[in-house]
């Protein structure tokens, strides 16, 4: 029989984080205590005034099919949303609402890239943007950046990774896996080396509402109108109100991007779900109090568990700004445990001390393991407590 698979498919690697959730599931359903620290979505339901809203719609008979960008009430709601918290400005035509972020990002990459496009990937990334863009035929290009800089690249390496072939660069703040955010002035510099390589930047902004201390977001586009018509901004309600489920992001951009954008969904999607829709025109109009104690929540989680974290021998981690994940450098706990790599690591902590991580290897940080902290204080505790036994049972001089 002939070979049936498209060769783009052939080198994908799974999702390291649905990989590791379904997993614990799985643990958990054989009746195991697994803590599972490896989602990426809020333990929050979704905001009563946005389930009323979506559930209003259907009974209003808002069940059939929309405009393929979205529809243009939701597409106004997210037009106000950009102008009252960014400070942008956008037209009807320069947004495109999509099946979650990443659908966006899938379908942006599709648009943009054609084969040998070099896309330029800070590490720590987010295991699916290098994924999307091999699918699209581009080629990734790595940037290192390490604990020592906050895991943030700079102005002179993005100059220096910069090629004749590089389409784009990505910029994700907060950031997943790190939790880091760029300043205004890191963004400044690096949107200056945007602006002489004559890249498109696409700034990944889902945790925006997700930061600490006082931090407040700024997004790259907020510099000046070049900078925005080079910039596309990625983000949605999954993160911020709760709605992973859901499916609904949005892109914000340039006209002459988002128009294919919408050309293609029409041939792959049709639309995004009409009740989603809805729901997301509530979550962007309605009361925003919500938003802020599911912040307050994950913020005091942070506060609890950080220091309990980094006092677990072997484990070091820089304290993160926003998002709700602590990325640990563990190499040397894996190492005096007697494994042989961070991952054999992070497969014993799931099966000897019932706590699910994420590898690190994922996000291109192999030395390293993801843990997400949304989920309860009591089991962020005891997870941490399961870790600190583990370690030190098997600790090795």
């Amino acid at each position: 029989m002939k070979d049936l698979l498209a060769n783009r498919v052939k080198t994908l690697t799974p999702s390291a984080t649905l990989a590791i959730t379904a997993k614990a599931k799985e643990l958990k359903a054989q009746g195991i205590d697994v803590i599972g620290l490896g989602a990426g979505e809020p333990d929050f339901n979704t905001p009563k005034n946005i389930l009323d809203a979506a559930a209003e719609s259907m009974y209003a008979g808002h069940t059939k099919y929309t405009p393929s960008g979205g529809l243009p009430a939701l597409k106004q709601a997210i037009i106000d949303k950009l102008a009252r918290d960014n400070n942008l400005e956008y037209k009807q035509n320069e947004i495109i609402v999509g099946i979650g972020a990443k659908h966006v990002l899938y379908t942006l990459f599709q648009v943009i890239l054609n084969e040998g496009d070099e896309v330029i990937i800070p590490i720590p990334y987010w295991v699916s943007y290098p994924e999307q863009v091999k699918l699209a035929g581009g080629v990734p290009v790595y940037v290192e950046s390490t604990s020592k800089q906050n895991f943030k690249i700079t102005a002179a390496q993005l100059r220096d990774a910069a090629t004749e072939k590089t389409k784009a660069v990505i910029i994700n703040s907060p950031s997943n896996p790190s939790g880091m955010v760029y300043t205004r002035e890191e963004l400044a510099e690096l949107a200056q080396v945007a602006v002489e390589k004559d890249l498109l930047i696409v700034s990944d902004e889902i945790y925006e509402k997700l930061l600490y201390n006082g931090l407040e977001h700024f997004s790259i586009a907020e510099l000046s109108e070049e900078v925005k018509k080079r910039t596309i901004v990625v983000n949605g309600v999954a993160k911020s109100h709760s709605m992973t489920g859901w499916r609904i992001g949005y892109a914000a951009g340039d006209a002459d991007i988002i128009k294919p954008m919408t050309d293609l969904a029409s041939h792959s999607t049709s639309n995004p779900t009409t009740t989603s829709q809805y729901a997301t025109i509530e979550a962007y109009n309605g009361p925003q109090d919500s938003v802020e104690e599911m912040r307050k929540a994950f913020e005091g989680r942070l506060e609890t568990i950080y220091p309990k974290l980094n006092a677990i021998p072997g484990f070091h981690v820089i304290k993160p700004q926003g998002a709700f994940y602590l990325l640990p450098d563990v190499a040397e706990a894996a190492r005096k445990t007697g494994y042989g790599s961070v991952d054999d690591f992070a497969t014993a902590l799931l099966t000897e001390a019932n706590v699910a991580v994420v590898p690190g290897s994922g996000f291109g940080v192999p030395s390293t393991v993801r843990l997400s902290y949304a989920t309860s204080l009591e089991l962020l505790e005891e997870a941490v407590r399961r870790m600190d036994n583990f370690v030190k049972s098997k600790w090795q001089d």
